[in-house]
């Protein structure tokens, strides 16, 4: 008789103690006899009784744990993981391997089963150990989705949280979660995890001194989520750049500027850059320069000025516009028009600024208020003997020389 491969000294002993049992019936009738109580008593119980048994647990599973109002929607999600009719086959199945060594046993083939018995019983634990590992992917299957109901369930209900902060605590937690399964199965599988975690140790020592840049984008991305300069959406400046935000991920920052191109910057870049935020408040002031003759009545053309931006489609009347005298410039006095926009943006703006200026330049002309054009005076010294015009004749040495002034005009 062959030896027992490996452990399951459990199941071999229960082959010897049946052996022991059915050795009693020696008789060719007796042998027939057993046998087709035993296949008749496999038939019955593999399909008639076990598929009622587990359709009946089912259901009261379902009834009385799914069905629980405390019971999360990811559980009903993985529910299809463990079908009724996998349990069936199983029972089925560990019905014929039973009678089946019953009849090895019966018929004096000692060897064979006992043999078969230690093969079983050797699988066993390796089986165990699949269902294990089955149960727990689909435990972290239930543990991301039921994470992810309540980030958003708990995002929906703050204001302090947005769709790319909820998106990065949602990565991190689902690593963390799939990271801790891998671990246990890896622990299930005997494997030695201590030379695996220094292995990957010194993986990350190598791949830290590689990928430095690569690493500082991530740790920045990281800041960027919880100090929210800016969100999706937004219209912002950083640098020298600016557009709307349309995506943020734990390595860059996308902006679309207003050419239709797509602007990428590296996290830690805009972790040090100078950010300006022009929707945080959902309104944005602008400004617009205008100049007035000198001779012009000042308080008259702010009067003017401010009368023109009323009842524009994009100028806010509140905060009300204002005009004031900034400069004295070379040949005119400055006027400063601030005005407010909502919603802002780059079209926006432009056309914000569009449509004072027409307005302005509409009004004045009206009242007659002149827009000058720089003017410049020209002067000569008089040992040059002033200008001469060719055509001219000289000037007598005793006439006095005058200083006439030029004027040359260009547009602004």
């Amino acid at each position: 008789m062959a030896e027992p491969l490996g452990a399951g000294t459990g199941i071999v002993s229960w082959v010897e103690s049946l052996r022991s049992t059915l050795a009693q019936f020696v008789s060719t009738e007796e042998r027939i006899g057993i046998s087709a109580a035993l296949v008749t008593l496999a038939l019955g119980l593999s399909l008639y009784l076990a598929p009622r048994l587990v359709s009946r647990a089912s259901t009261e599973f379902h009834n009385r744990v799914l069905q629980h109002p405390k019971v999360p929607d990811a559980v009903h999600d993985v529910a299809w993981l463990f079908p009724a009719t996998v349990l069936i086959r199983t029972l089925q199945l560990t019905i014929f391997v039973g009678v089946g060594l019953a009849l090895l046993l019966l018929w004096g083939y000692d060897s064979v089963a006992v043999t078969a018995a230690a093969i079983i019983a050797m699988a066993i634990p390796n089986i165990a150990k699949l269902v294990t590992t089955f149960v727990l992917l689909a435990g972290a299957f239930v543990g991301t989705n039921v994470l992810e109901a309540q980030l958003d369930s708990y995002a929906n209900s703050v204001d302090h949280i947005n769709a790319h902060q909820q998106g990065i605590v949602f990565r991190v937690l689902q690593v963390v979660v799939l990271l801790a399964v891998g671990m246990a199965s890896l622990t299930v599988w005997q494997f030695k995890i201590g030379g695996l975690l220094a292995g990957a140790g010194f993986l990350g020592i190598v791949v830290g001194m590689a990928a430095r840049q690569t690493l500082g984008a991530l740790i920045a991305g990281f800041v960027l989520m919880f100090s929210r300069p800016f969100e999706l959406g937004d219209w912002v400046e950083i640098d020298d750049a600016e557009g709307i935000v349309t995506d943020i991920t734990i390595i860059n920052t996308r902006l679309s500027n207003a050419d239709g191109e797509t602007v990428v910057f590296p996290n830690d870049r805009v972790t040090n850059a100078k950010i300006t935020n022009r929707t945080k408040r959902n309104r944005l002031r602008l400004r617009l320069n205008v100049g007035i003759d000198y001779e012009t009545d000042i308080d008259h053309a702010e009067t003017v000025a401010k009368e023109a931006l009323s009842d524009l489609q994009f100028v806010e009347s509140v905060p009300e516009p204002q005009v004031m005298p900034t400069t004295f410039g070379d040949s005119s006095i400055g006027l400063q028009v601030l005005f407010w926009i909502t919603n802002p943006s780059a079209p926006r703006r432009m056309r914000a600024k569009a449509e004072v200026l027409r307005s302005i330049k509409t009004a004045f002309d009206r009242e007659g208020i002149k827009i000058p054009y720089p003017q410049r005076e020209l002067l000569a010294r008089e040992e040059a003997s002033g200008f001469k015009i060719r055509g001219e004749a000289p000037r007598p040495e005793s006439e006095p020389v005058e200083s006439p002034s030029a004027s040359s005009r260009s547009n602004d």
